[in-house]
């Protein structure tokens, strides 16, 4: 191992790849296979599909970014959802660090346009892994059952390529675009993100990290919240 790849093992503030929950799920789900590779595509799809994908969680919070906070709520958003696979990753004895982008969404509920303000979705998150001597994206953020509902092309990691958001939807209309990197870190950037969440998006509950999301009652609300927007917004897209 690179001695400078040595930091991207270690566990930090919401990566915390040394809780035992993390290591045990990790354990479990990479048993008998052979290669980090091997190992890096299971964690993938572990993360994009057993835990639903929902916009509502965001919220710049140490306690609720942790990978075991993640792992114990069975959803988060596109950071929350990036930082359980790094603690995977890690946990497995593969290097992964955490990037970011700025992205416009062209695909989203009327709901979540107005609450946001903006199509653009600041500091999306994505977990960079190290795979054969280089470092592969992979962006776990949508579950597949979401992509079915949207008729979005779901995103795939074989650990070569890069696994990033696809322009186009199923039927050929936009989806995301790429319009700023904000570069990979050990961690998440939570002073940066805090500020611009804040500036950017002053109405999306938790946002800012200054509400307390960690309660049961309010994971419950906020699920029903979005799978409810969801499916009313396909029902009158099929109307």
């Amino acid at each position: 191992m690179e001695s400078d790849l040595k930091s991207y093992l270690l566990p930090s503030d919401c990566i915390n790849s040394d809780d035992p929950r993390i290591i045990k799920q990790a354990q479990t789900l990479v048993k008998g296979l052979n290669t980090d590779t091997e190992r890096a595509i299971a964690l993938y799809y572990f993360v994009r599909d057993s835990f639903y994908y929902n916009p509502y969680t965001a919220s710049v919070e140490i306690e609720t970014l942790r990978a075991t906070h993640v792992l114990a709520a069975g959803q988060g958003w596109c950071v929350s959802k990036a930082v359980l696979l790094a603690a995977l990753c890690r946990a497995a004895g593969i290097p992964a660090k955490l990037g970011f982008a700025d992205v416009v969404n062209h695909l989203s509920t009327e709901k979540l346009r107005q609450t946001m303000s903006t199509e653009v979705f600041y500091f999306h998150g994505y977990c960079s892994i190290y795979l054969n001597q280089k470092w592969v994206k992979a962006t776990p953020a949508f579950n597949l059952s979401l992509c079915e509902k949207f008729k979005l092309l779901p995103l795939e990691f074989n650990g070569v390529d890069d696994s990033l958001y696809h322009r186009f939807d199923q039927e050929g209309n936009r989806h995301m675009e790429y319009i700023r990197e904000r570069g990979e870190y050990l961690d998440v950037p939570i002073a940066d993100m805090r500020a611009v969440f804040a500036e950017h998006y002053p109405n999306l509950q938790g946002a800012t990290g200054s509400q307390d999301s960690t309660k049961e009652s309010g994971h419950k609300n906020l699920s029903t919240q979005w799978q409810d927007e969801v499916d009313q917004e396909m029902n009158l897209s099929t109307s």
